[in-house]
């Protein structure tokens, strides 16, 4: 009988819940409800759970709050795609509750569930019932239920699992579009695979290690050390510090740390005091590094000091820094060289890579916002299921940033052609927001499952076409898709079509299909860019 979780089991508990989800992810993958080369739901779990464990190995100590702290942090900075932003959330809640506990037992462990359901869903403006969050609540509601009944461990996990799998398999009554596809939803199956894999820990199952994949890419979603960035406009603070506070005296309180990060901004800016009772980090601009480190002695002892002059750094990279700086950058999220290209002719700072089978973590923007040498940022997302992560790292950002919520390429280029340098960044925001949703997008790709949908039997290969309502065409023939998905688009307004080829799809090849479009639609005009997104040979703009 299992009673107790104690730190050692919590830490094992979560390697073998990544392990496992790491192992099944490919599975999860192809429970995405559209057939096309988008089934990242398991890989971006994967990573957020990967990210989470290698945070532990920075733990301070060997417990449950340092372990929570740390798993919670983890998350948070290697969160990918909605699925990935929405277990963080999970964690972040359920690790709220671990963080005050010595040890857990069910009764803790059903609050910690709950509790994360709440975060969960408090993060989601419009949350939908039949996907990872309608699993998780009921879930959490049943095994409260379950712990004033069973404090044996591997009894209470069992039945939750049972009751986790019974949700899962109700999701598609829940949401139309799982029953039309004919799957359950991808994250509530990558939620229950994190589930079983802590209790296959606690029962001494082994869970082999994952064979393939993403351990480059979870190394670049875990936080990286420490990095300052200086304002280079105006140092008012020439020093910047930064040390541990270690061995905290016993009669240091959370309410002393608290009073100790107002003192440093008394004297200082660009304050940051992160930490708990056992291990504090401390960051600050300022000109008196002496008093910043005599009334941390008060708290415990100081270790790995480092005391740099701004001033003497920045000196001759003040005025270049200076005359280089905008109002507002922008941040774009795609994939394939020539829309790159693109995107930065118009204007573009920064491309993040990514898109449908890989999305951006909260990380992945936070890191290239701050690179952006500019007052405020603009992100376009260019995809669904980026949003979400693109507006979590607004939290995280050192500058005011807005995200335009486009959802493809099409929307993305419409919504740069209104950018304006002399409006604010909320002006840019409402113009923008506004002429992407005057774009009519489509794309054309390929089957990656046999399966039946919107009135199409498809099979693996097939080429489809897709807009907003979903599969218009399919065929053998990428010209034959490419018209019926034109004509789809198109209304009595329509005069520009614009498209954007890649996936192998050759100069040769798009310079005729696009006169055999200009045969069948002789009143509109057409345009080709060659954009080297992979999986899709064309993504479609019609105005």
């Amino acid at each position: 009988m299992l009673t107790n979780i104690d730190a050692k089991l919590f830490r094992e508990m979560m390697q073998g819940g990544s392990r496992l989800l790491g192992n099944r992810r490919e599975e999860v993958d192809t429970l995405n409800v559209f057939p096309v080369p988008d089934g990242d739901t398991g890989t971006n779990m994967s990573l957020t759970m990967q990210a989470a464990v290698k945070e532990l190995d920075t733990a301070a100590e060997e417990d449950l709050l340092a372990y929570a702290q740390a798993v919670s942090k983890g998350s948070l900075k290697g969160a990918r795609g909605n699925s990935g932003v929405i277990l963080s959330q999970i964690l972040k809640g359920f690790c709220e509750v671990v963080i005050h506990a010595k040890e857990l037992n069910t009764k803790i462990f059903s609050s910690a569930l709950r509790r994360g359901t709440e975060v969960a869903y408090s993060a989601v403006t419009k949350p939908k019932e039949g996907t990872i969050l309608t699993v998780i609540r009921m879930t959490a509601e049943y095994s409260e239920s379950v712990a004033q009944k069973n404090n044996d461990f591997l009894v209470f996990m069992q039945l939750i699992l049972n009751k986790a799998e019974d949700v899962l398999r109700e999701t598609p009554e829940m949401l139309p579009v799982l029953k039309k596809a004919g799957v359950v939803d991808s994250g509530g199956k990558g939620l229950i695979y994190v589930l079983r894999g802590f209790y296959q820990v606690m029962a001494g199952i082994e869970i082999p290690t994952e064979e393939t994949g993403g351990s480059a890419d979870a190394e670049s979603a875990v936080e990286m050390p420490f990095a300052d960035i200086h304002d280079l406009e105006d140092i008012k603070y020439a020093y910047c510090t930064e040390f541990f506070v270690t061995n905290i005296f016993p009669k240091t309180t959370e309410s002393d740390i608290d009073k100790f990060r107002d003192t440093l901004c008394e004297i200082g800016d660009s304050v940051i005091v992160i930490g708990d009772l056992y291990l504090v980090k401390v960051h600050v601009h300022t000109n008196n590094p002496d008093q910043a480190l005599m009334h941390a002695l008060r708290l415990g002892e100081i270790d790995k000091i480092k005391i740099e002059n701004m001033l003497v750094q920045n000196r001759a990279l003040k005025e270049k820094f200076r005359s280089e700086r905008k109002p507002i950058g922008l941040i774009s999220v795609l994939s394939g060289a020539g829309l790159e290209a693109i995107f930065k002719d118009m204007g573009v700072d920064r491309v993040i890579e990514g898109g449908q089978t890989m999305n951006p973590s909260v990380k992945d923007f936070q890191d290239t916002v701050n690179s952006v040498n500019a007052e405020s940022v603009l992100i376009l997302p260019n995809n669904k299921n980026v949003i979400m992560a693109a507006e979590h790292s607004r939290e995280l950002a050192d500058r005011p940033v807005k995200v335009v919520p486009t959802t493809n390429i099409s929307e993305g280029i419409a919504a740069l052609m209104v950018f304006s340098p002399d409006l604010s960044i909320e002006e840019n925001l409402v113009a923008m927001s506004q002429a992407a949703k005057k774009i009519k997008a489509g794309q054309v790709t390929y089957a990656v499952k046999n399966t039946a949908m919107d009135g199409f039997k498809l099979k693996v290969g097939d080429v489809i076409g897709i807009t907003e309502n979903g599969i218009v065409a399919k065929d053998k023939s990428v010209l034959a898709v490419l018209k019926r998905t034109v004509e789809k688009l198109l209304d009595e307004r329509s005069e520009v079509v614009t498209l954007f080829y890649g996936n192998g799809v050759t100069d040769e090849a798009a310079a005729s299909d696009l006169e055999s479009l200009q045969e069948a639609f002789p009143n509109l005009e057409f345009s080709a860019a060659n954009g080297g997104q992979p999986h899709y040979y064309y993504y479609i703009s019609v105005e």
